[in-house]
């Protein structure tokens, strides 16, 4: 399609569902628009990015500085090389995290002064933000919990503390109220079937794709209930 892309961004704590979320909407939106849809994340969304990956998440310990700044290199070369193409060309792209992670971790986490490293990210990315973002809400101790169920061993923001996470939390929810026309904040420990429901009406709103979920609707009705069938509401002979 020519029009121009969709940029939709997946935030919150780690253990609160992102992914799956992330890849529930991405094949519902691909059915539904016909659009190539785009899943990636940050970091680690490009080659290079996985390599800055394991250096931030994995590496040796580094002061709040140099993490800002390798989270923001990593952010410069995935919206070049991967983002912006992507929209360019009328995809649908999805991102595990944006730079509100970083506002949110760095600045709420690390303590960093939250402007300074809002102004990194919006240089590193041209000022690109996404369309919609949408915040995975969940108690920190609830997505700790749910952490603990997996094999790979903890990364270094994981390992950070629950103070830590509590700060990064309120970061999240601060930076929702403040812009309510991009953000979509759920409560992460609903199941997941009802999220998935949830995202997909706040998403198609903001995205302005409202009438063709209609039509879609429609059809699918008039598909069950067959010819000459009246529909739900509907007086026989109207």
């Amino acid at each position: 399609m020519s029009a121009p892309g969709y940029f939709i961004s997946f935030e919150g704590g780690d253990g609160v569902g992102k992914s799956t979320q992330s890849r529930l909407l991405g094949d519902w939106l691909a059915e539904l628009t016909g659009r190539e849809v785009v899943l990636t994340r940050e970091p680690g969304g490009t080659s290079l990015g996985a390599e800055l990956r394991a250096a931030v998440l994995h590496g040796e310990d580094m002061d709040s500085r140099t993490e800002a700044l390798l989270y923001a290199a990593d952010r410069a070369h995935h919206v070049a090389s991967l983002v912006k193409p992507a929209l360019e060309r009328g995809a649908i792209v999805i991102t595990d995290r944006y730079l509100d992670s970083s506002v949110a971790y760095q600045a709420g986490g690390r303590a960093l002064d939250a402007k300074a490293v809002e102004r990194l990210s919006l240089w590193a990315v041209d000022g690109l933000l996404p369309r919609v973002t949408v915040l995975l809400d969940l108690d920190p101790v609830v997505a700790e919990a749910r952490r603990g169920t997996r094999d790979d061993s903890p990364d270094r923001l994981e390992r950070a503390g629950d103070e830590f996470h509590r700060r990064t939390r309120e970061a999240f929810l601060a930076r929702a109220a403040a812009d309510p026309a991009r953000w979509v904040v759920l409560d992460a420990d609903a199941p997941v079937e009802d999220i998935q429901a949830q995202i997909r009406v706040d998403v198609a709103a903001r995205l302005g794709l409202t009438p063709v979920v209609d039509e879609a609707v429609d059809l699918s009705l008039a598909t069950r209930e067959g010819p000459g069938e009246p529909r739900p509401g509907e007086a026989e002979g109207a």
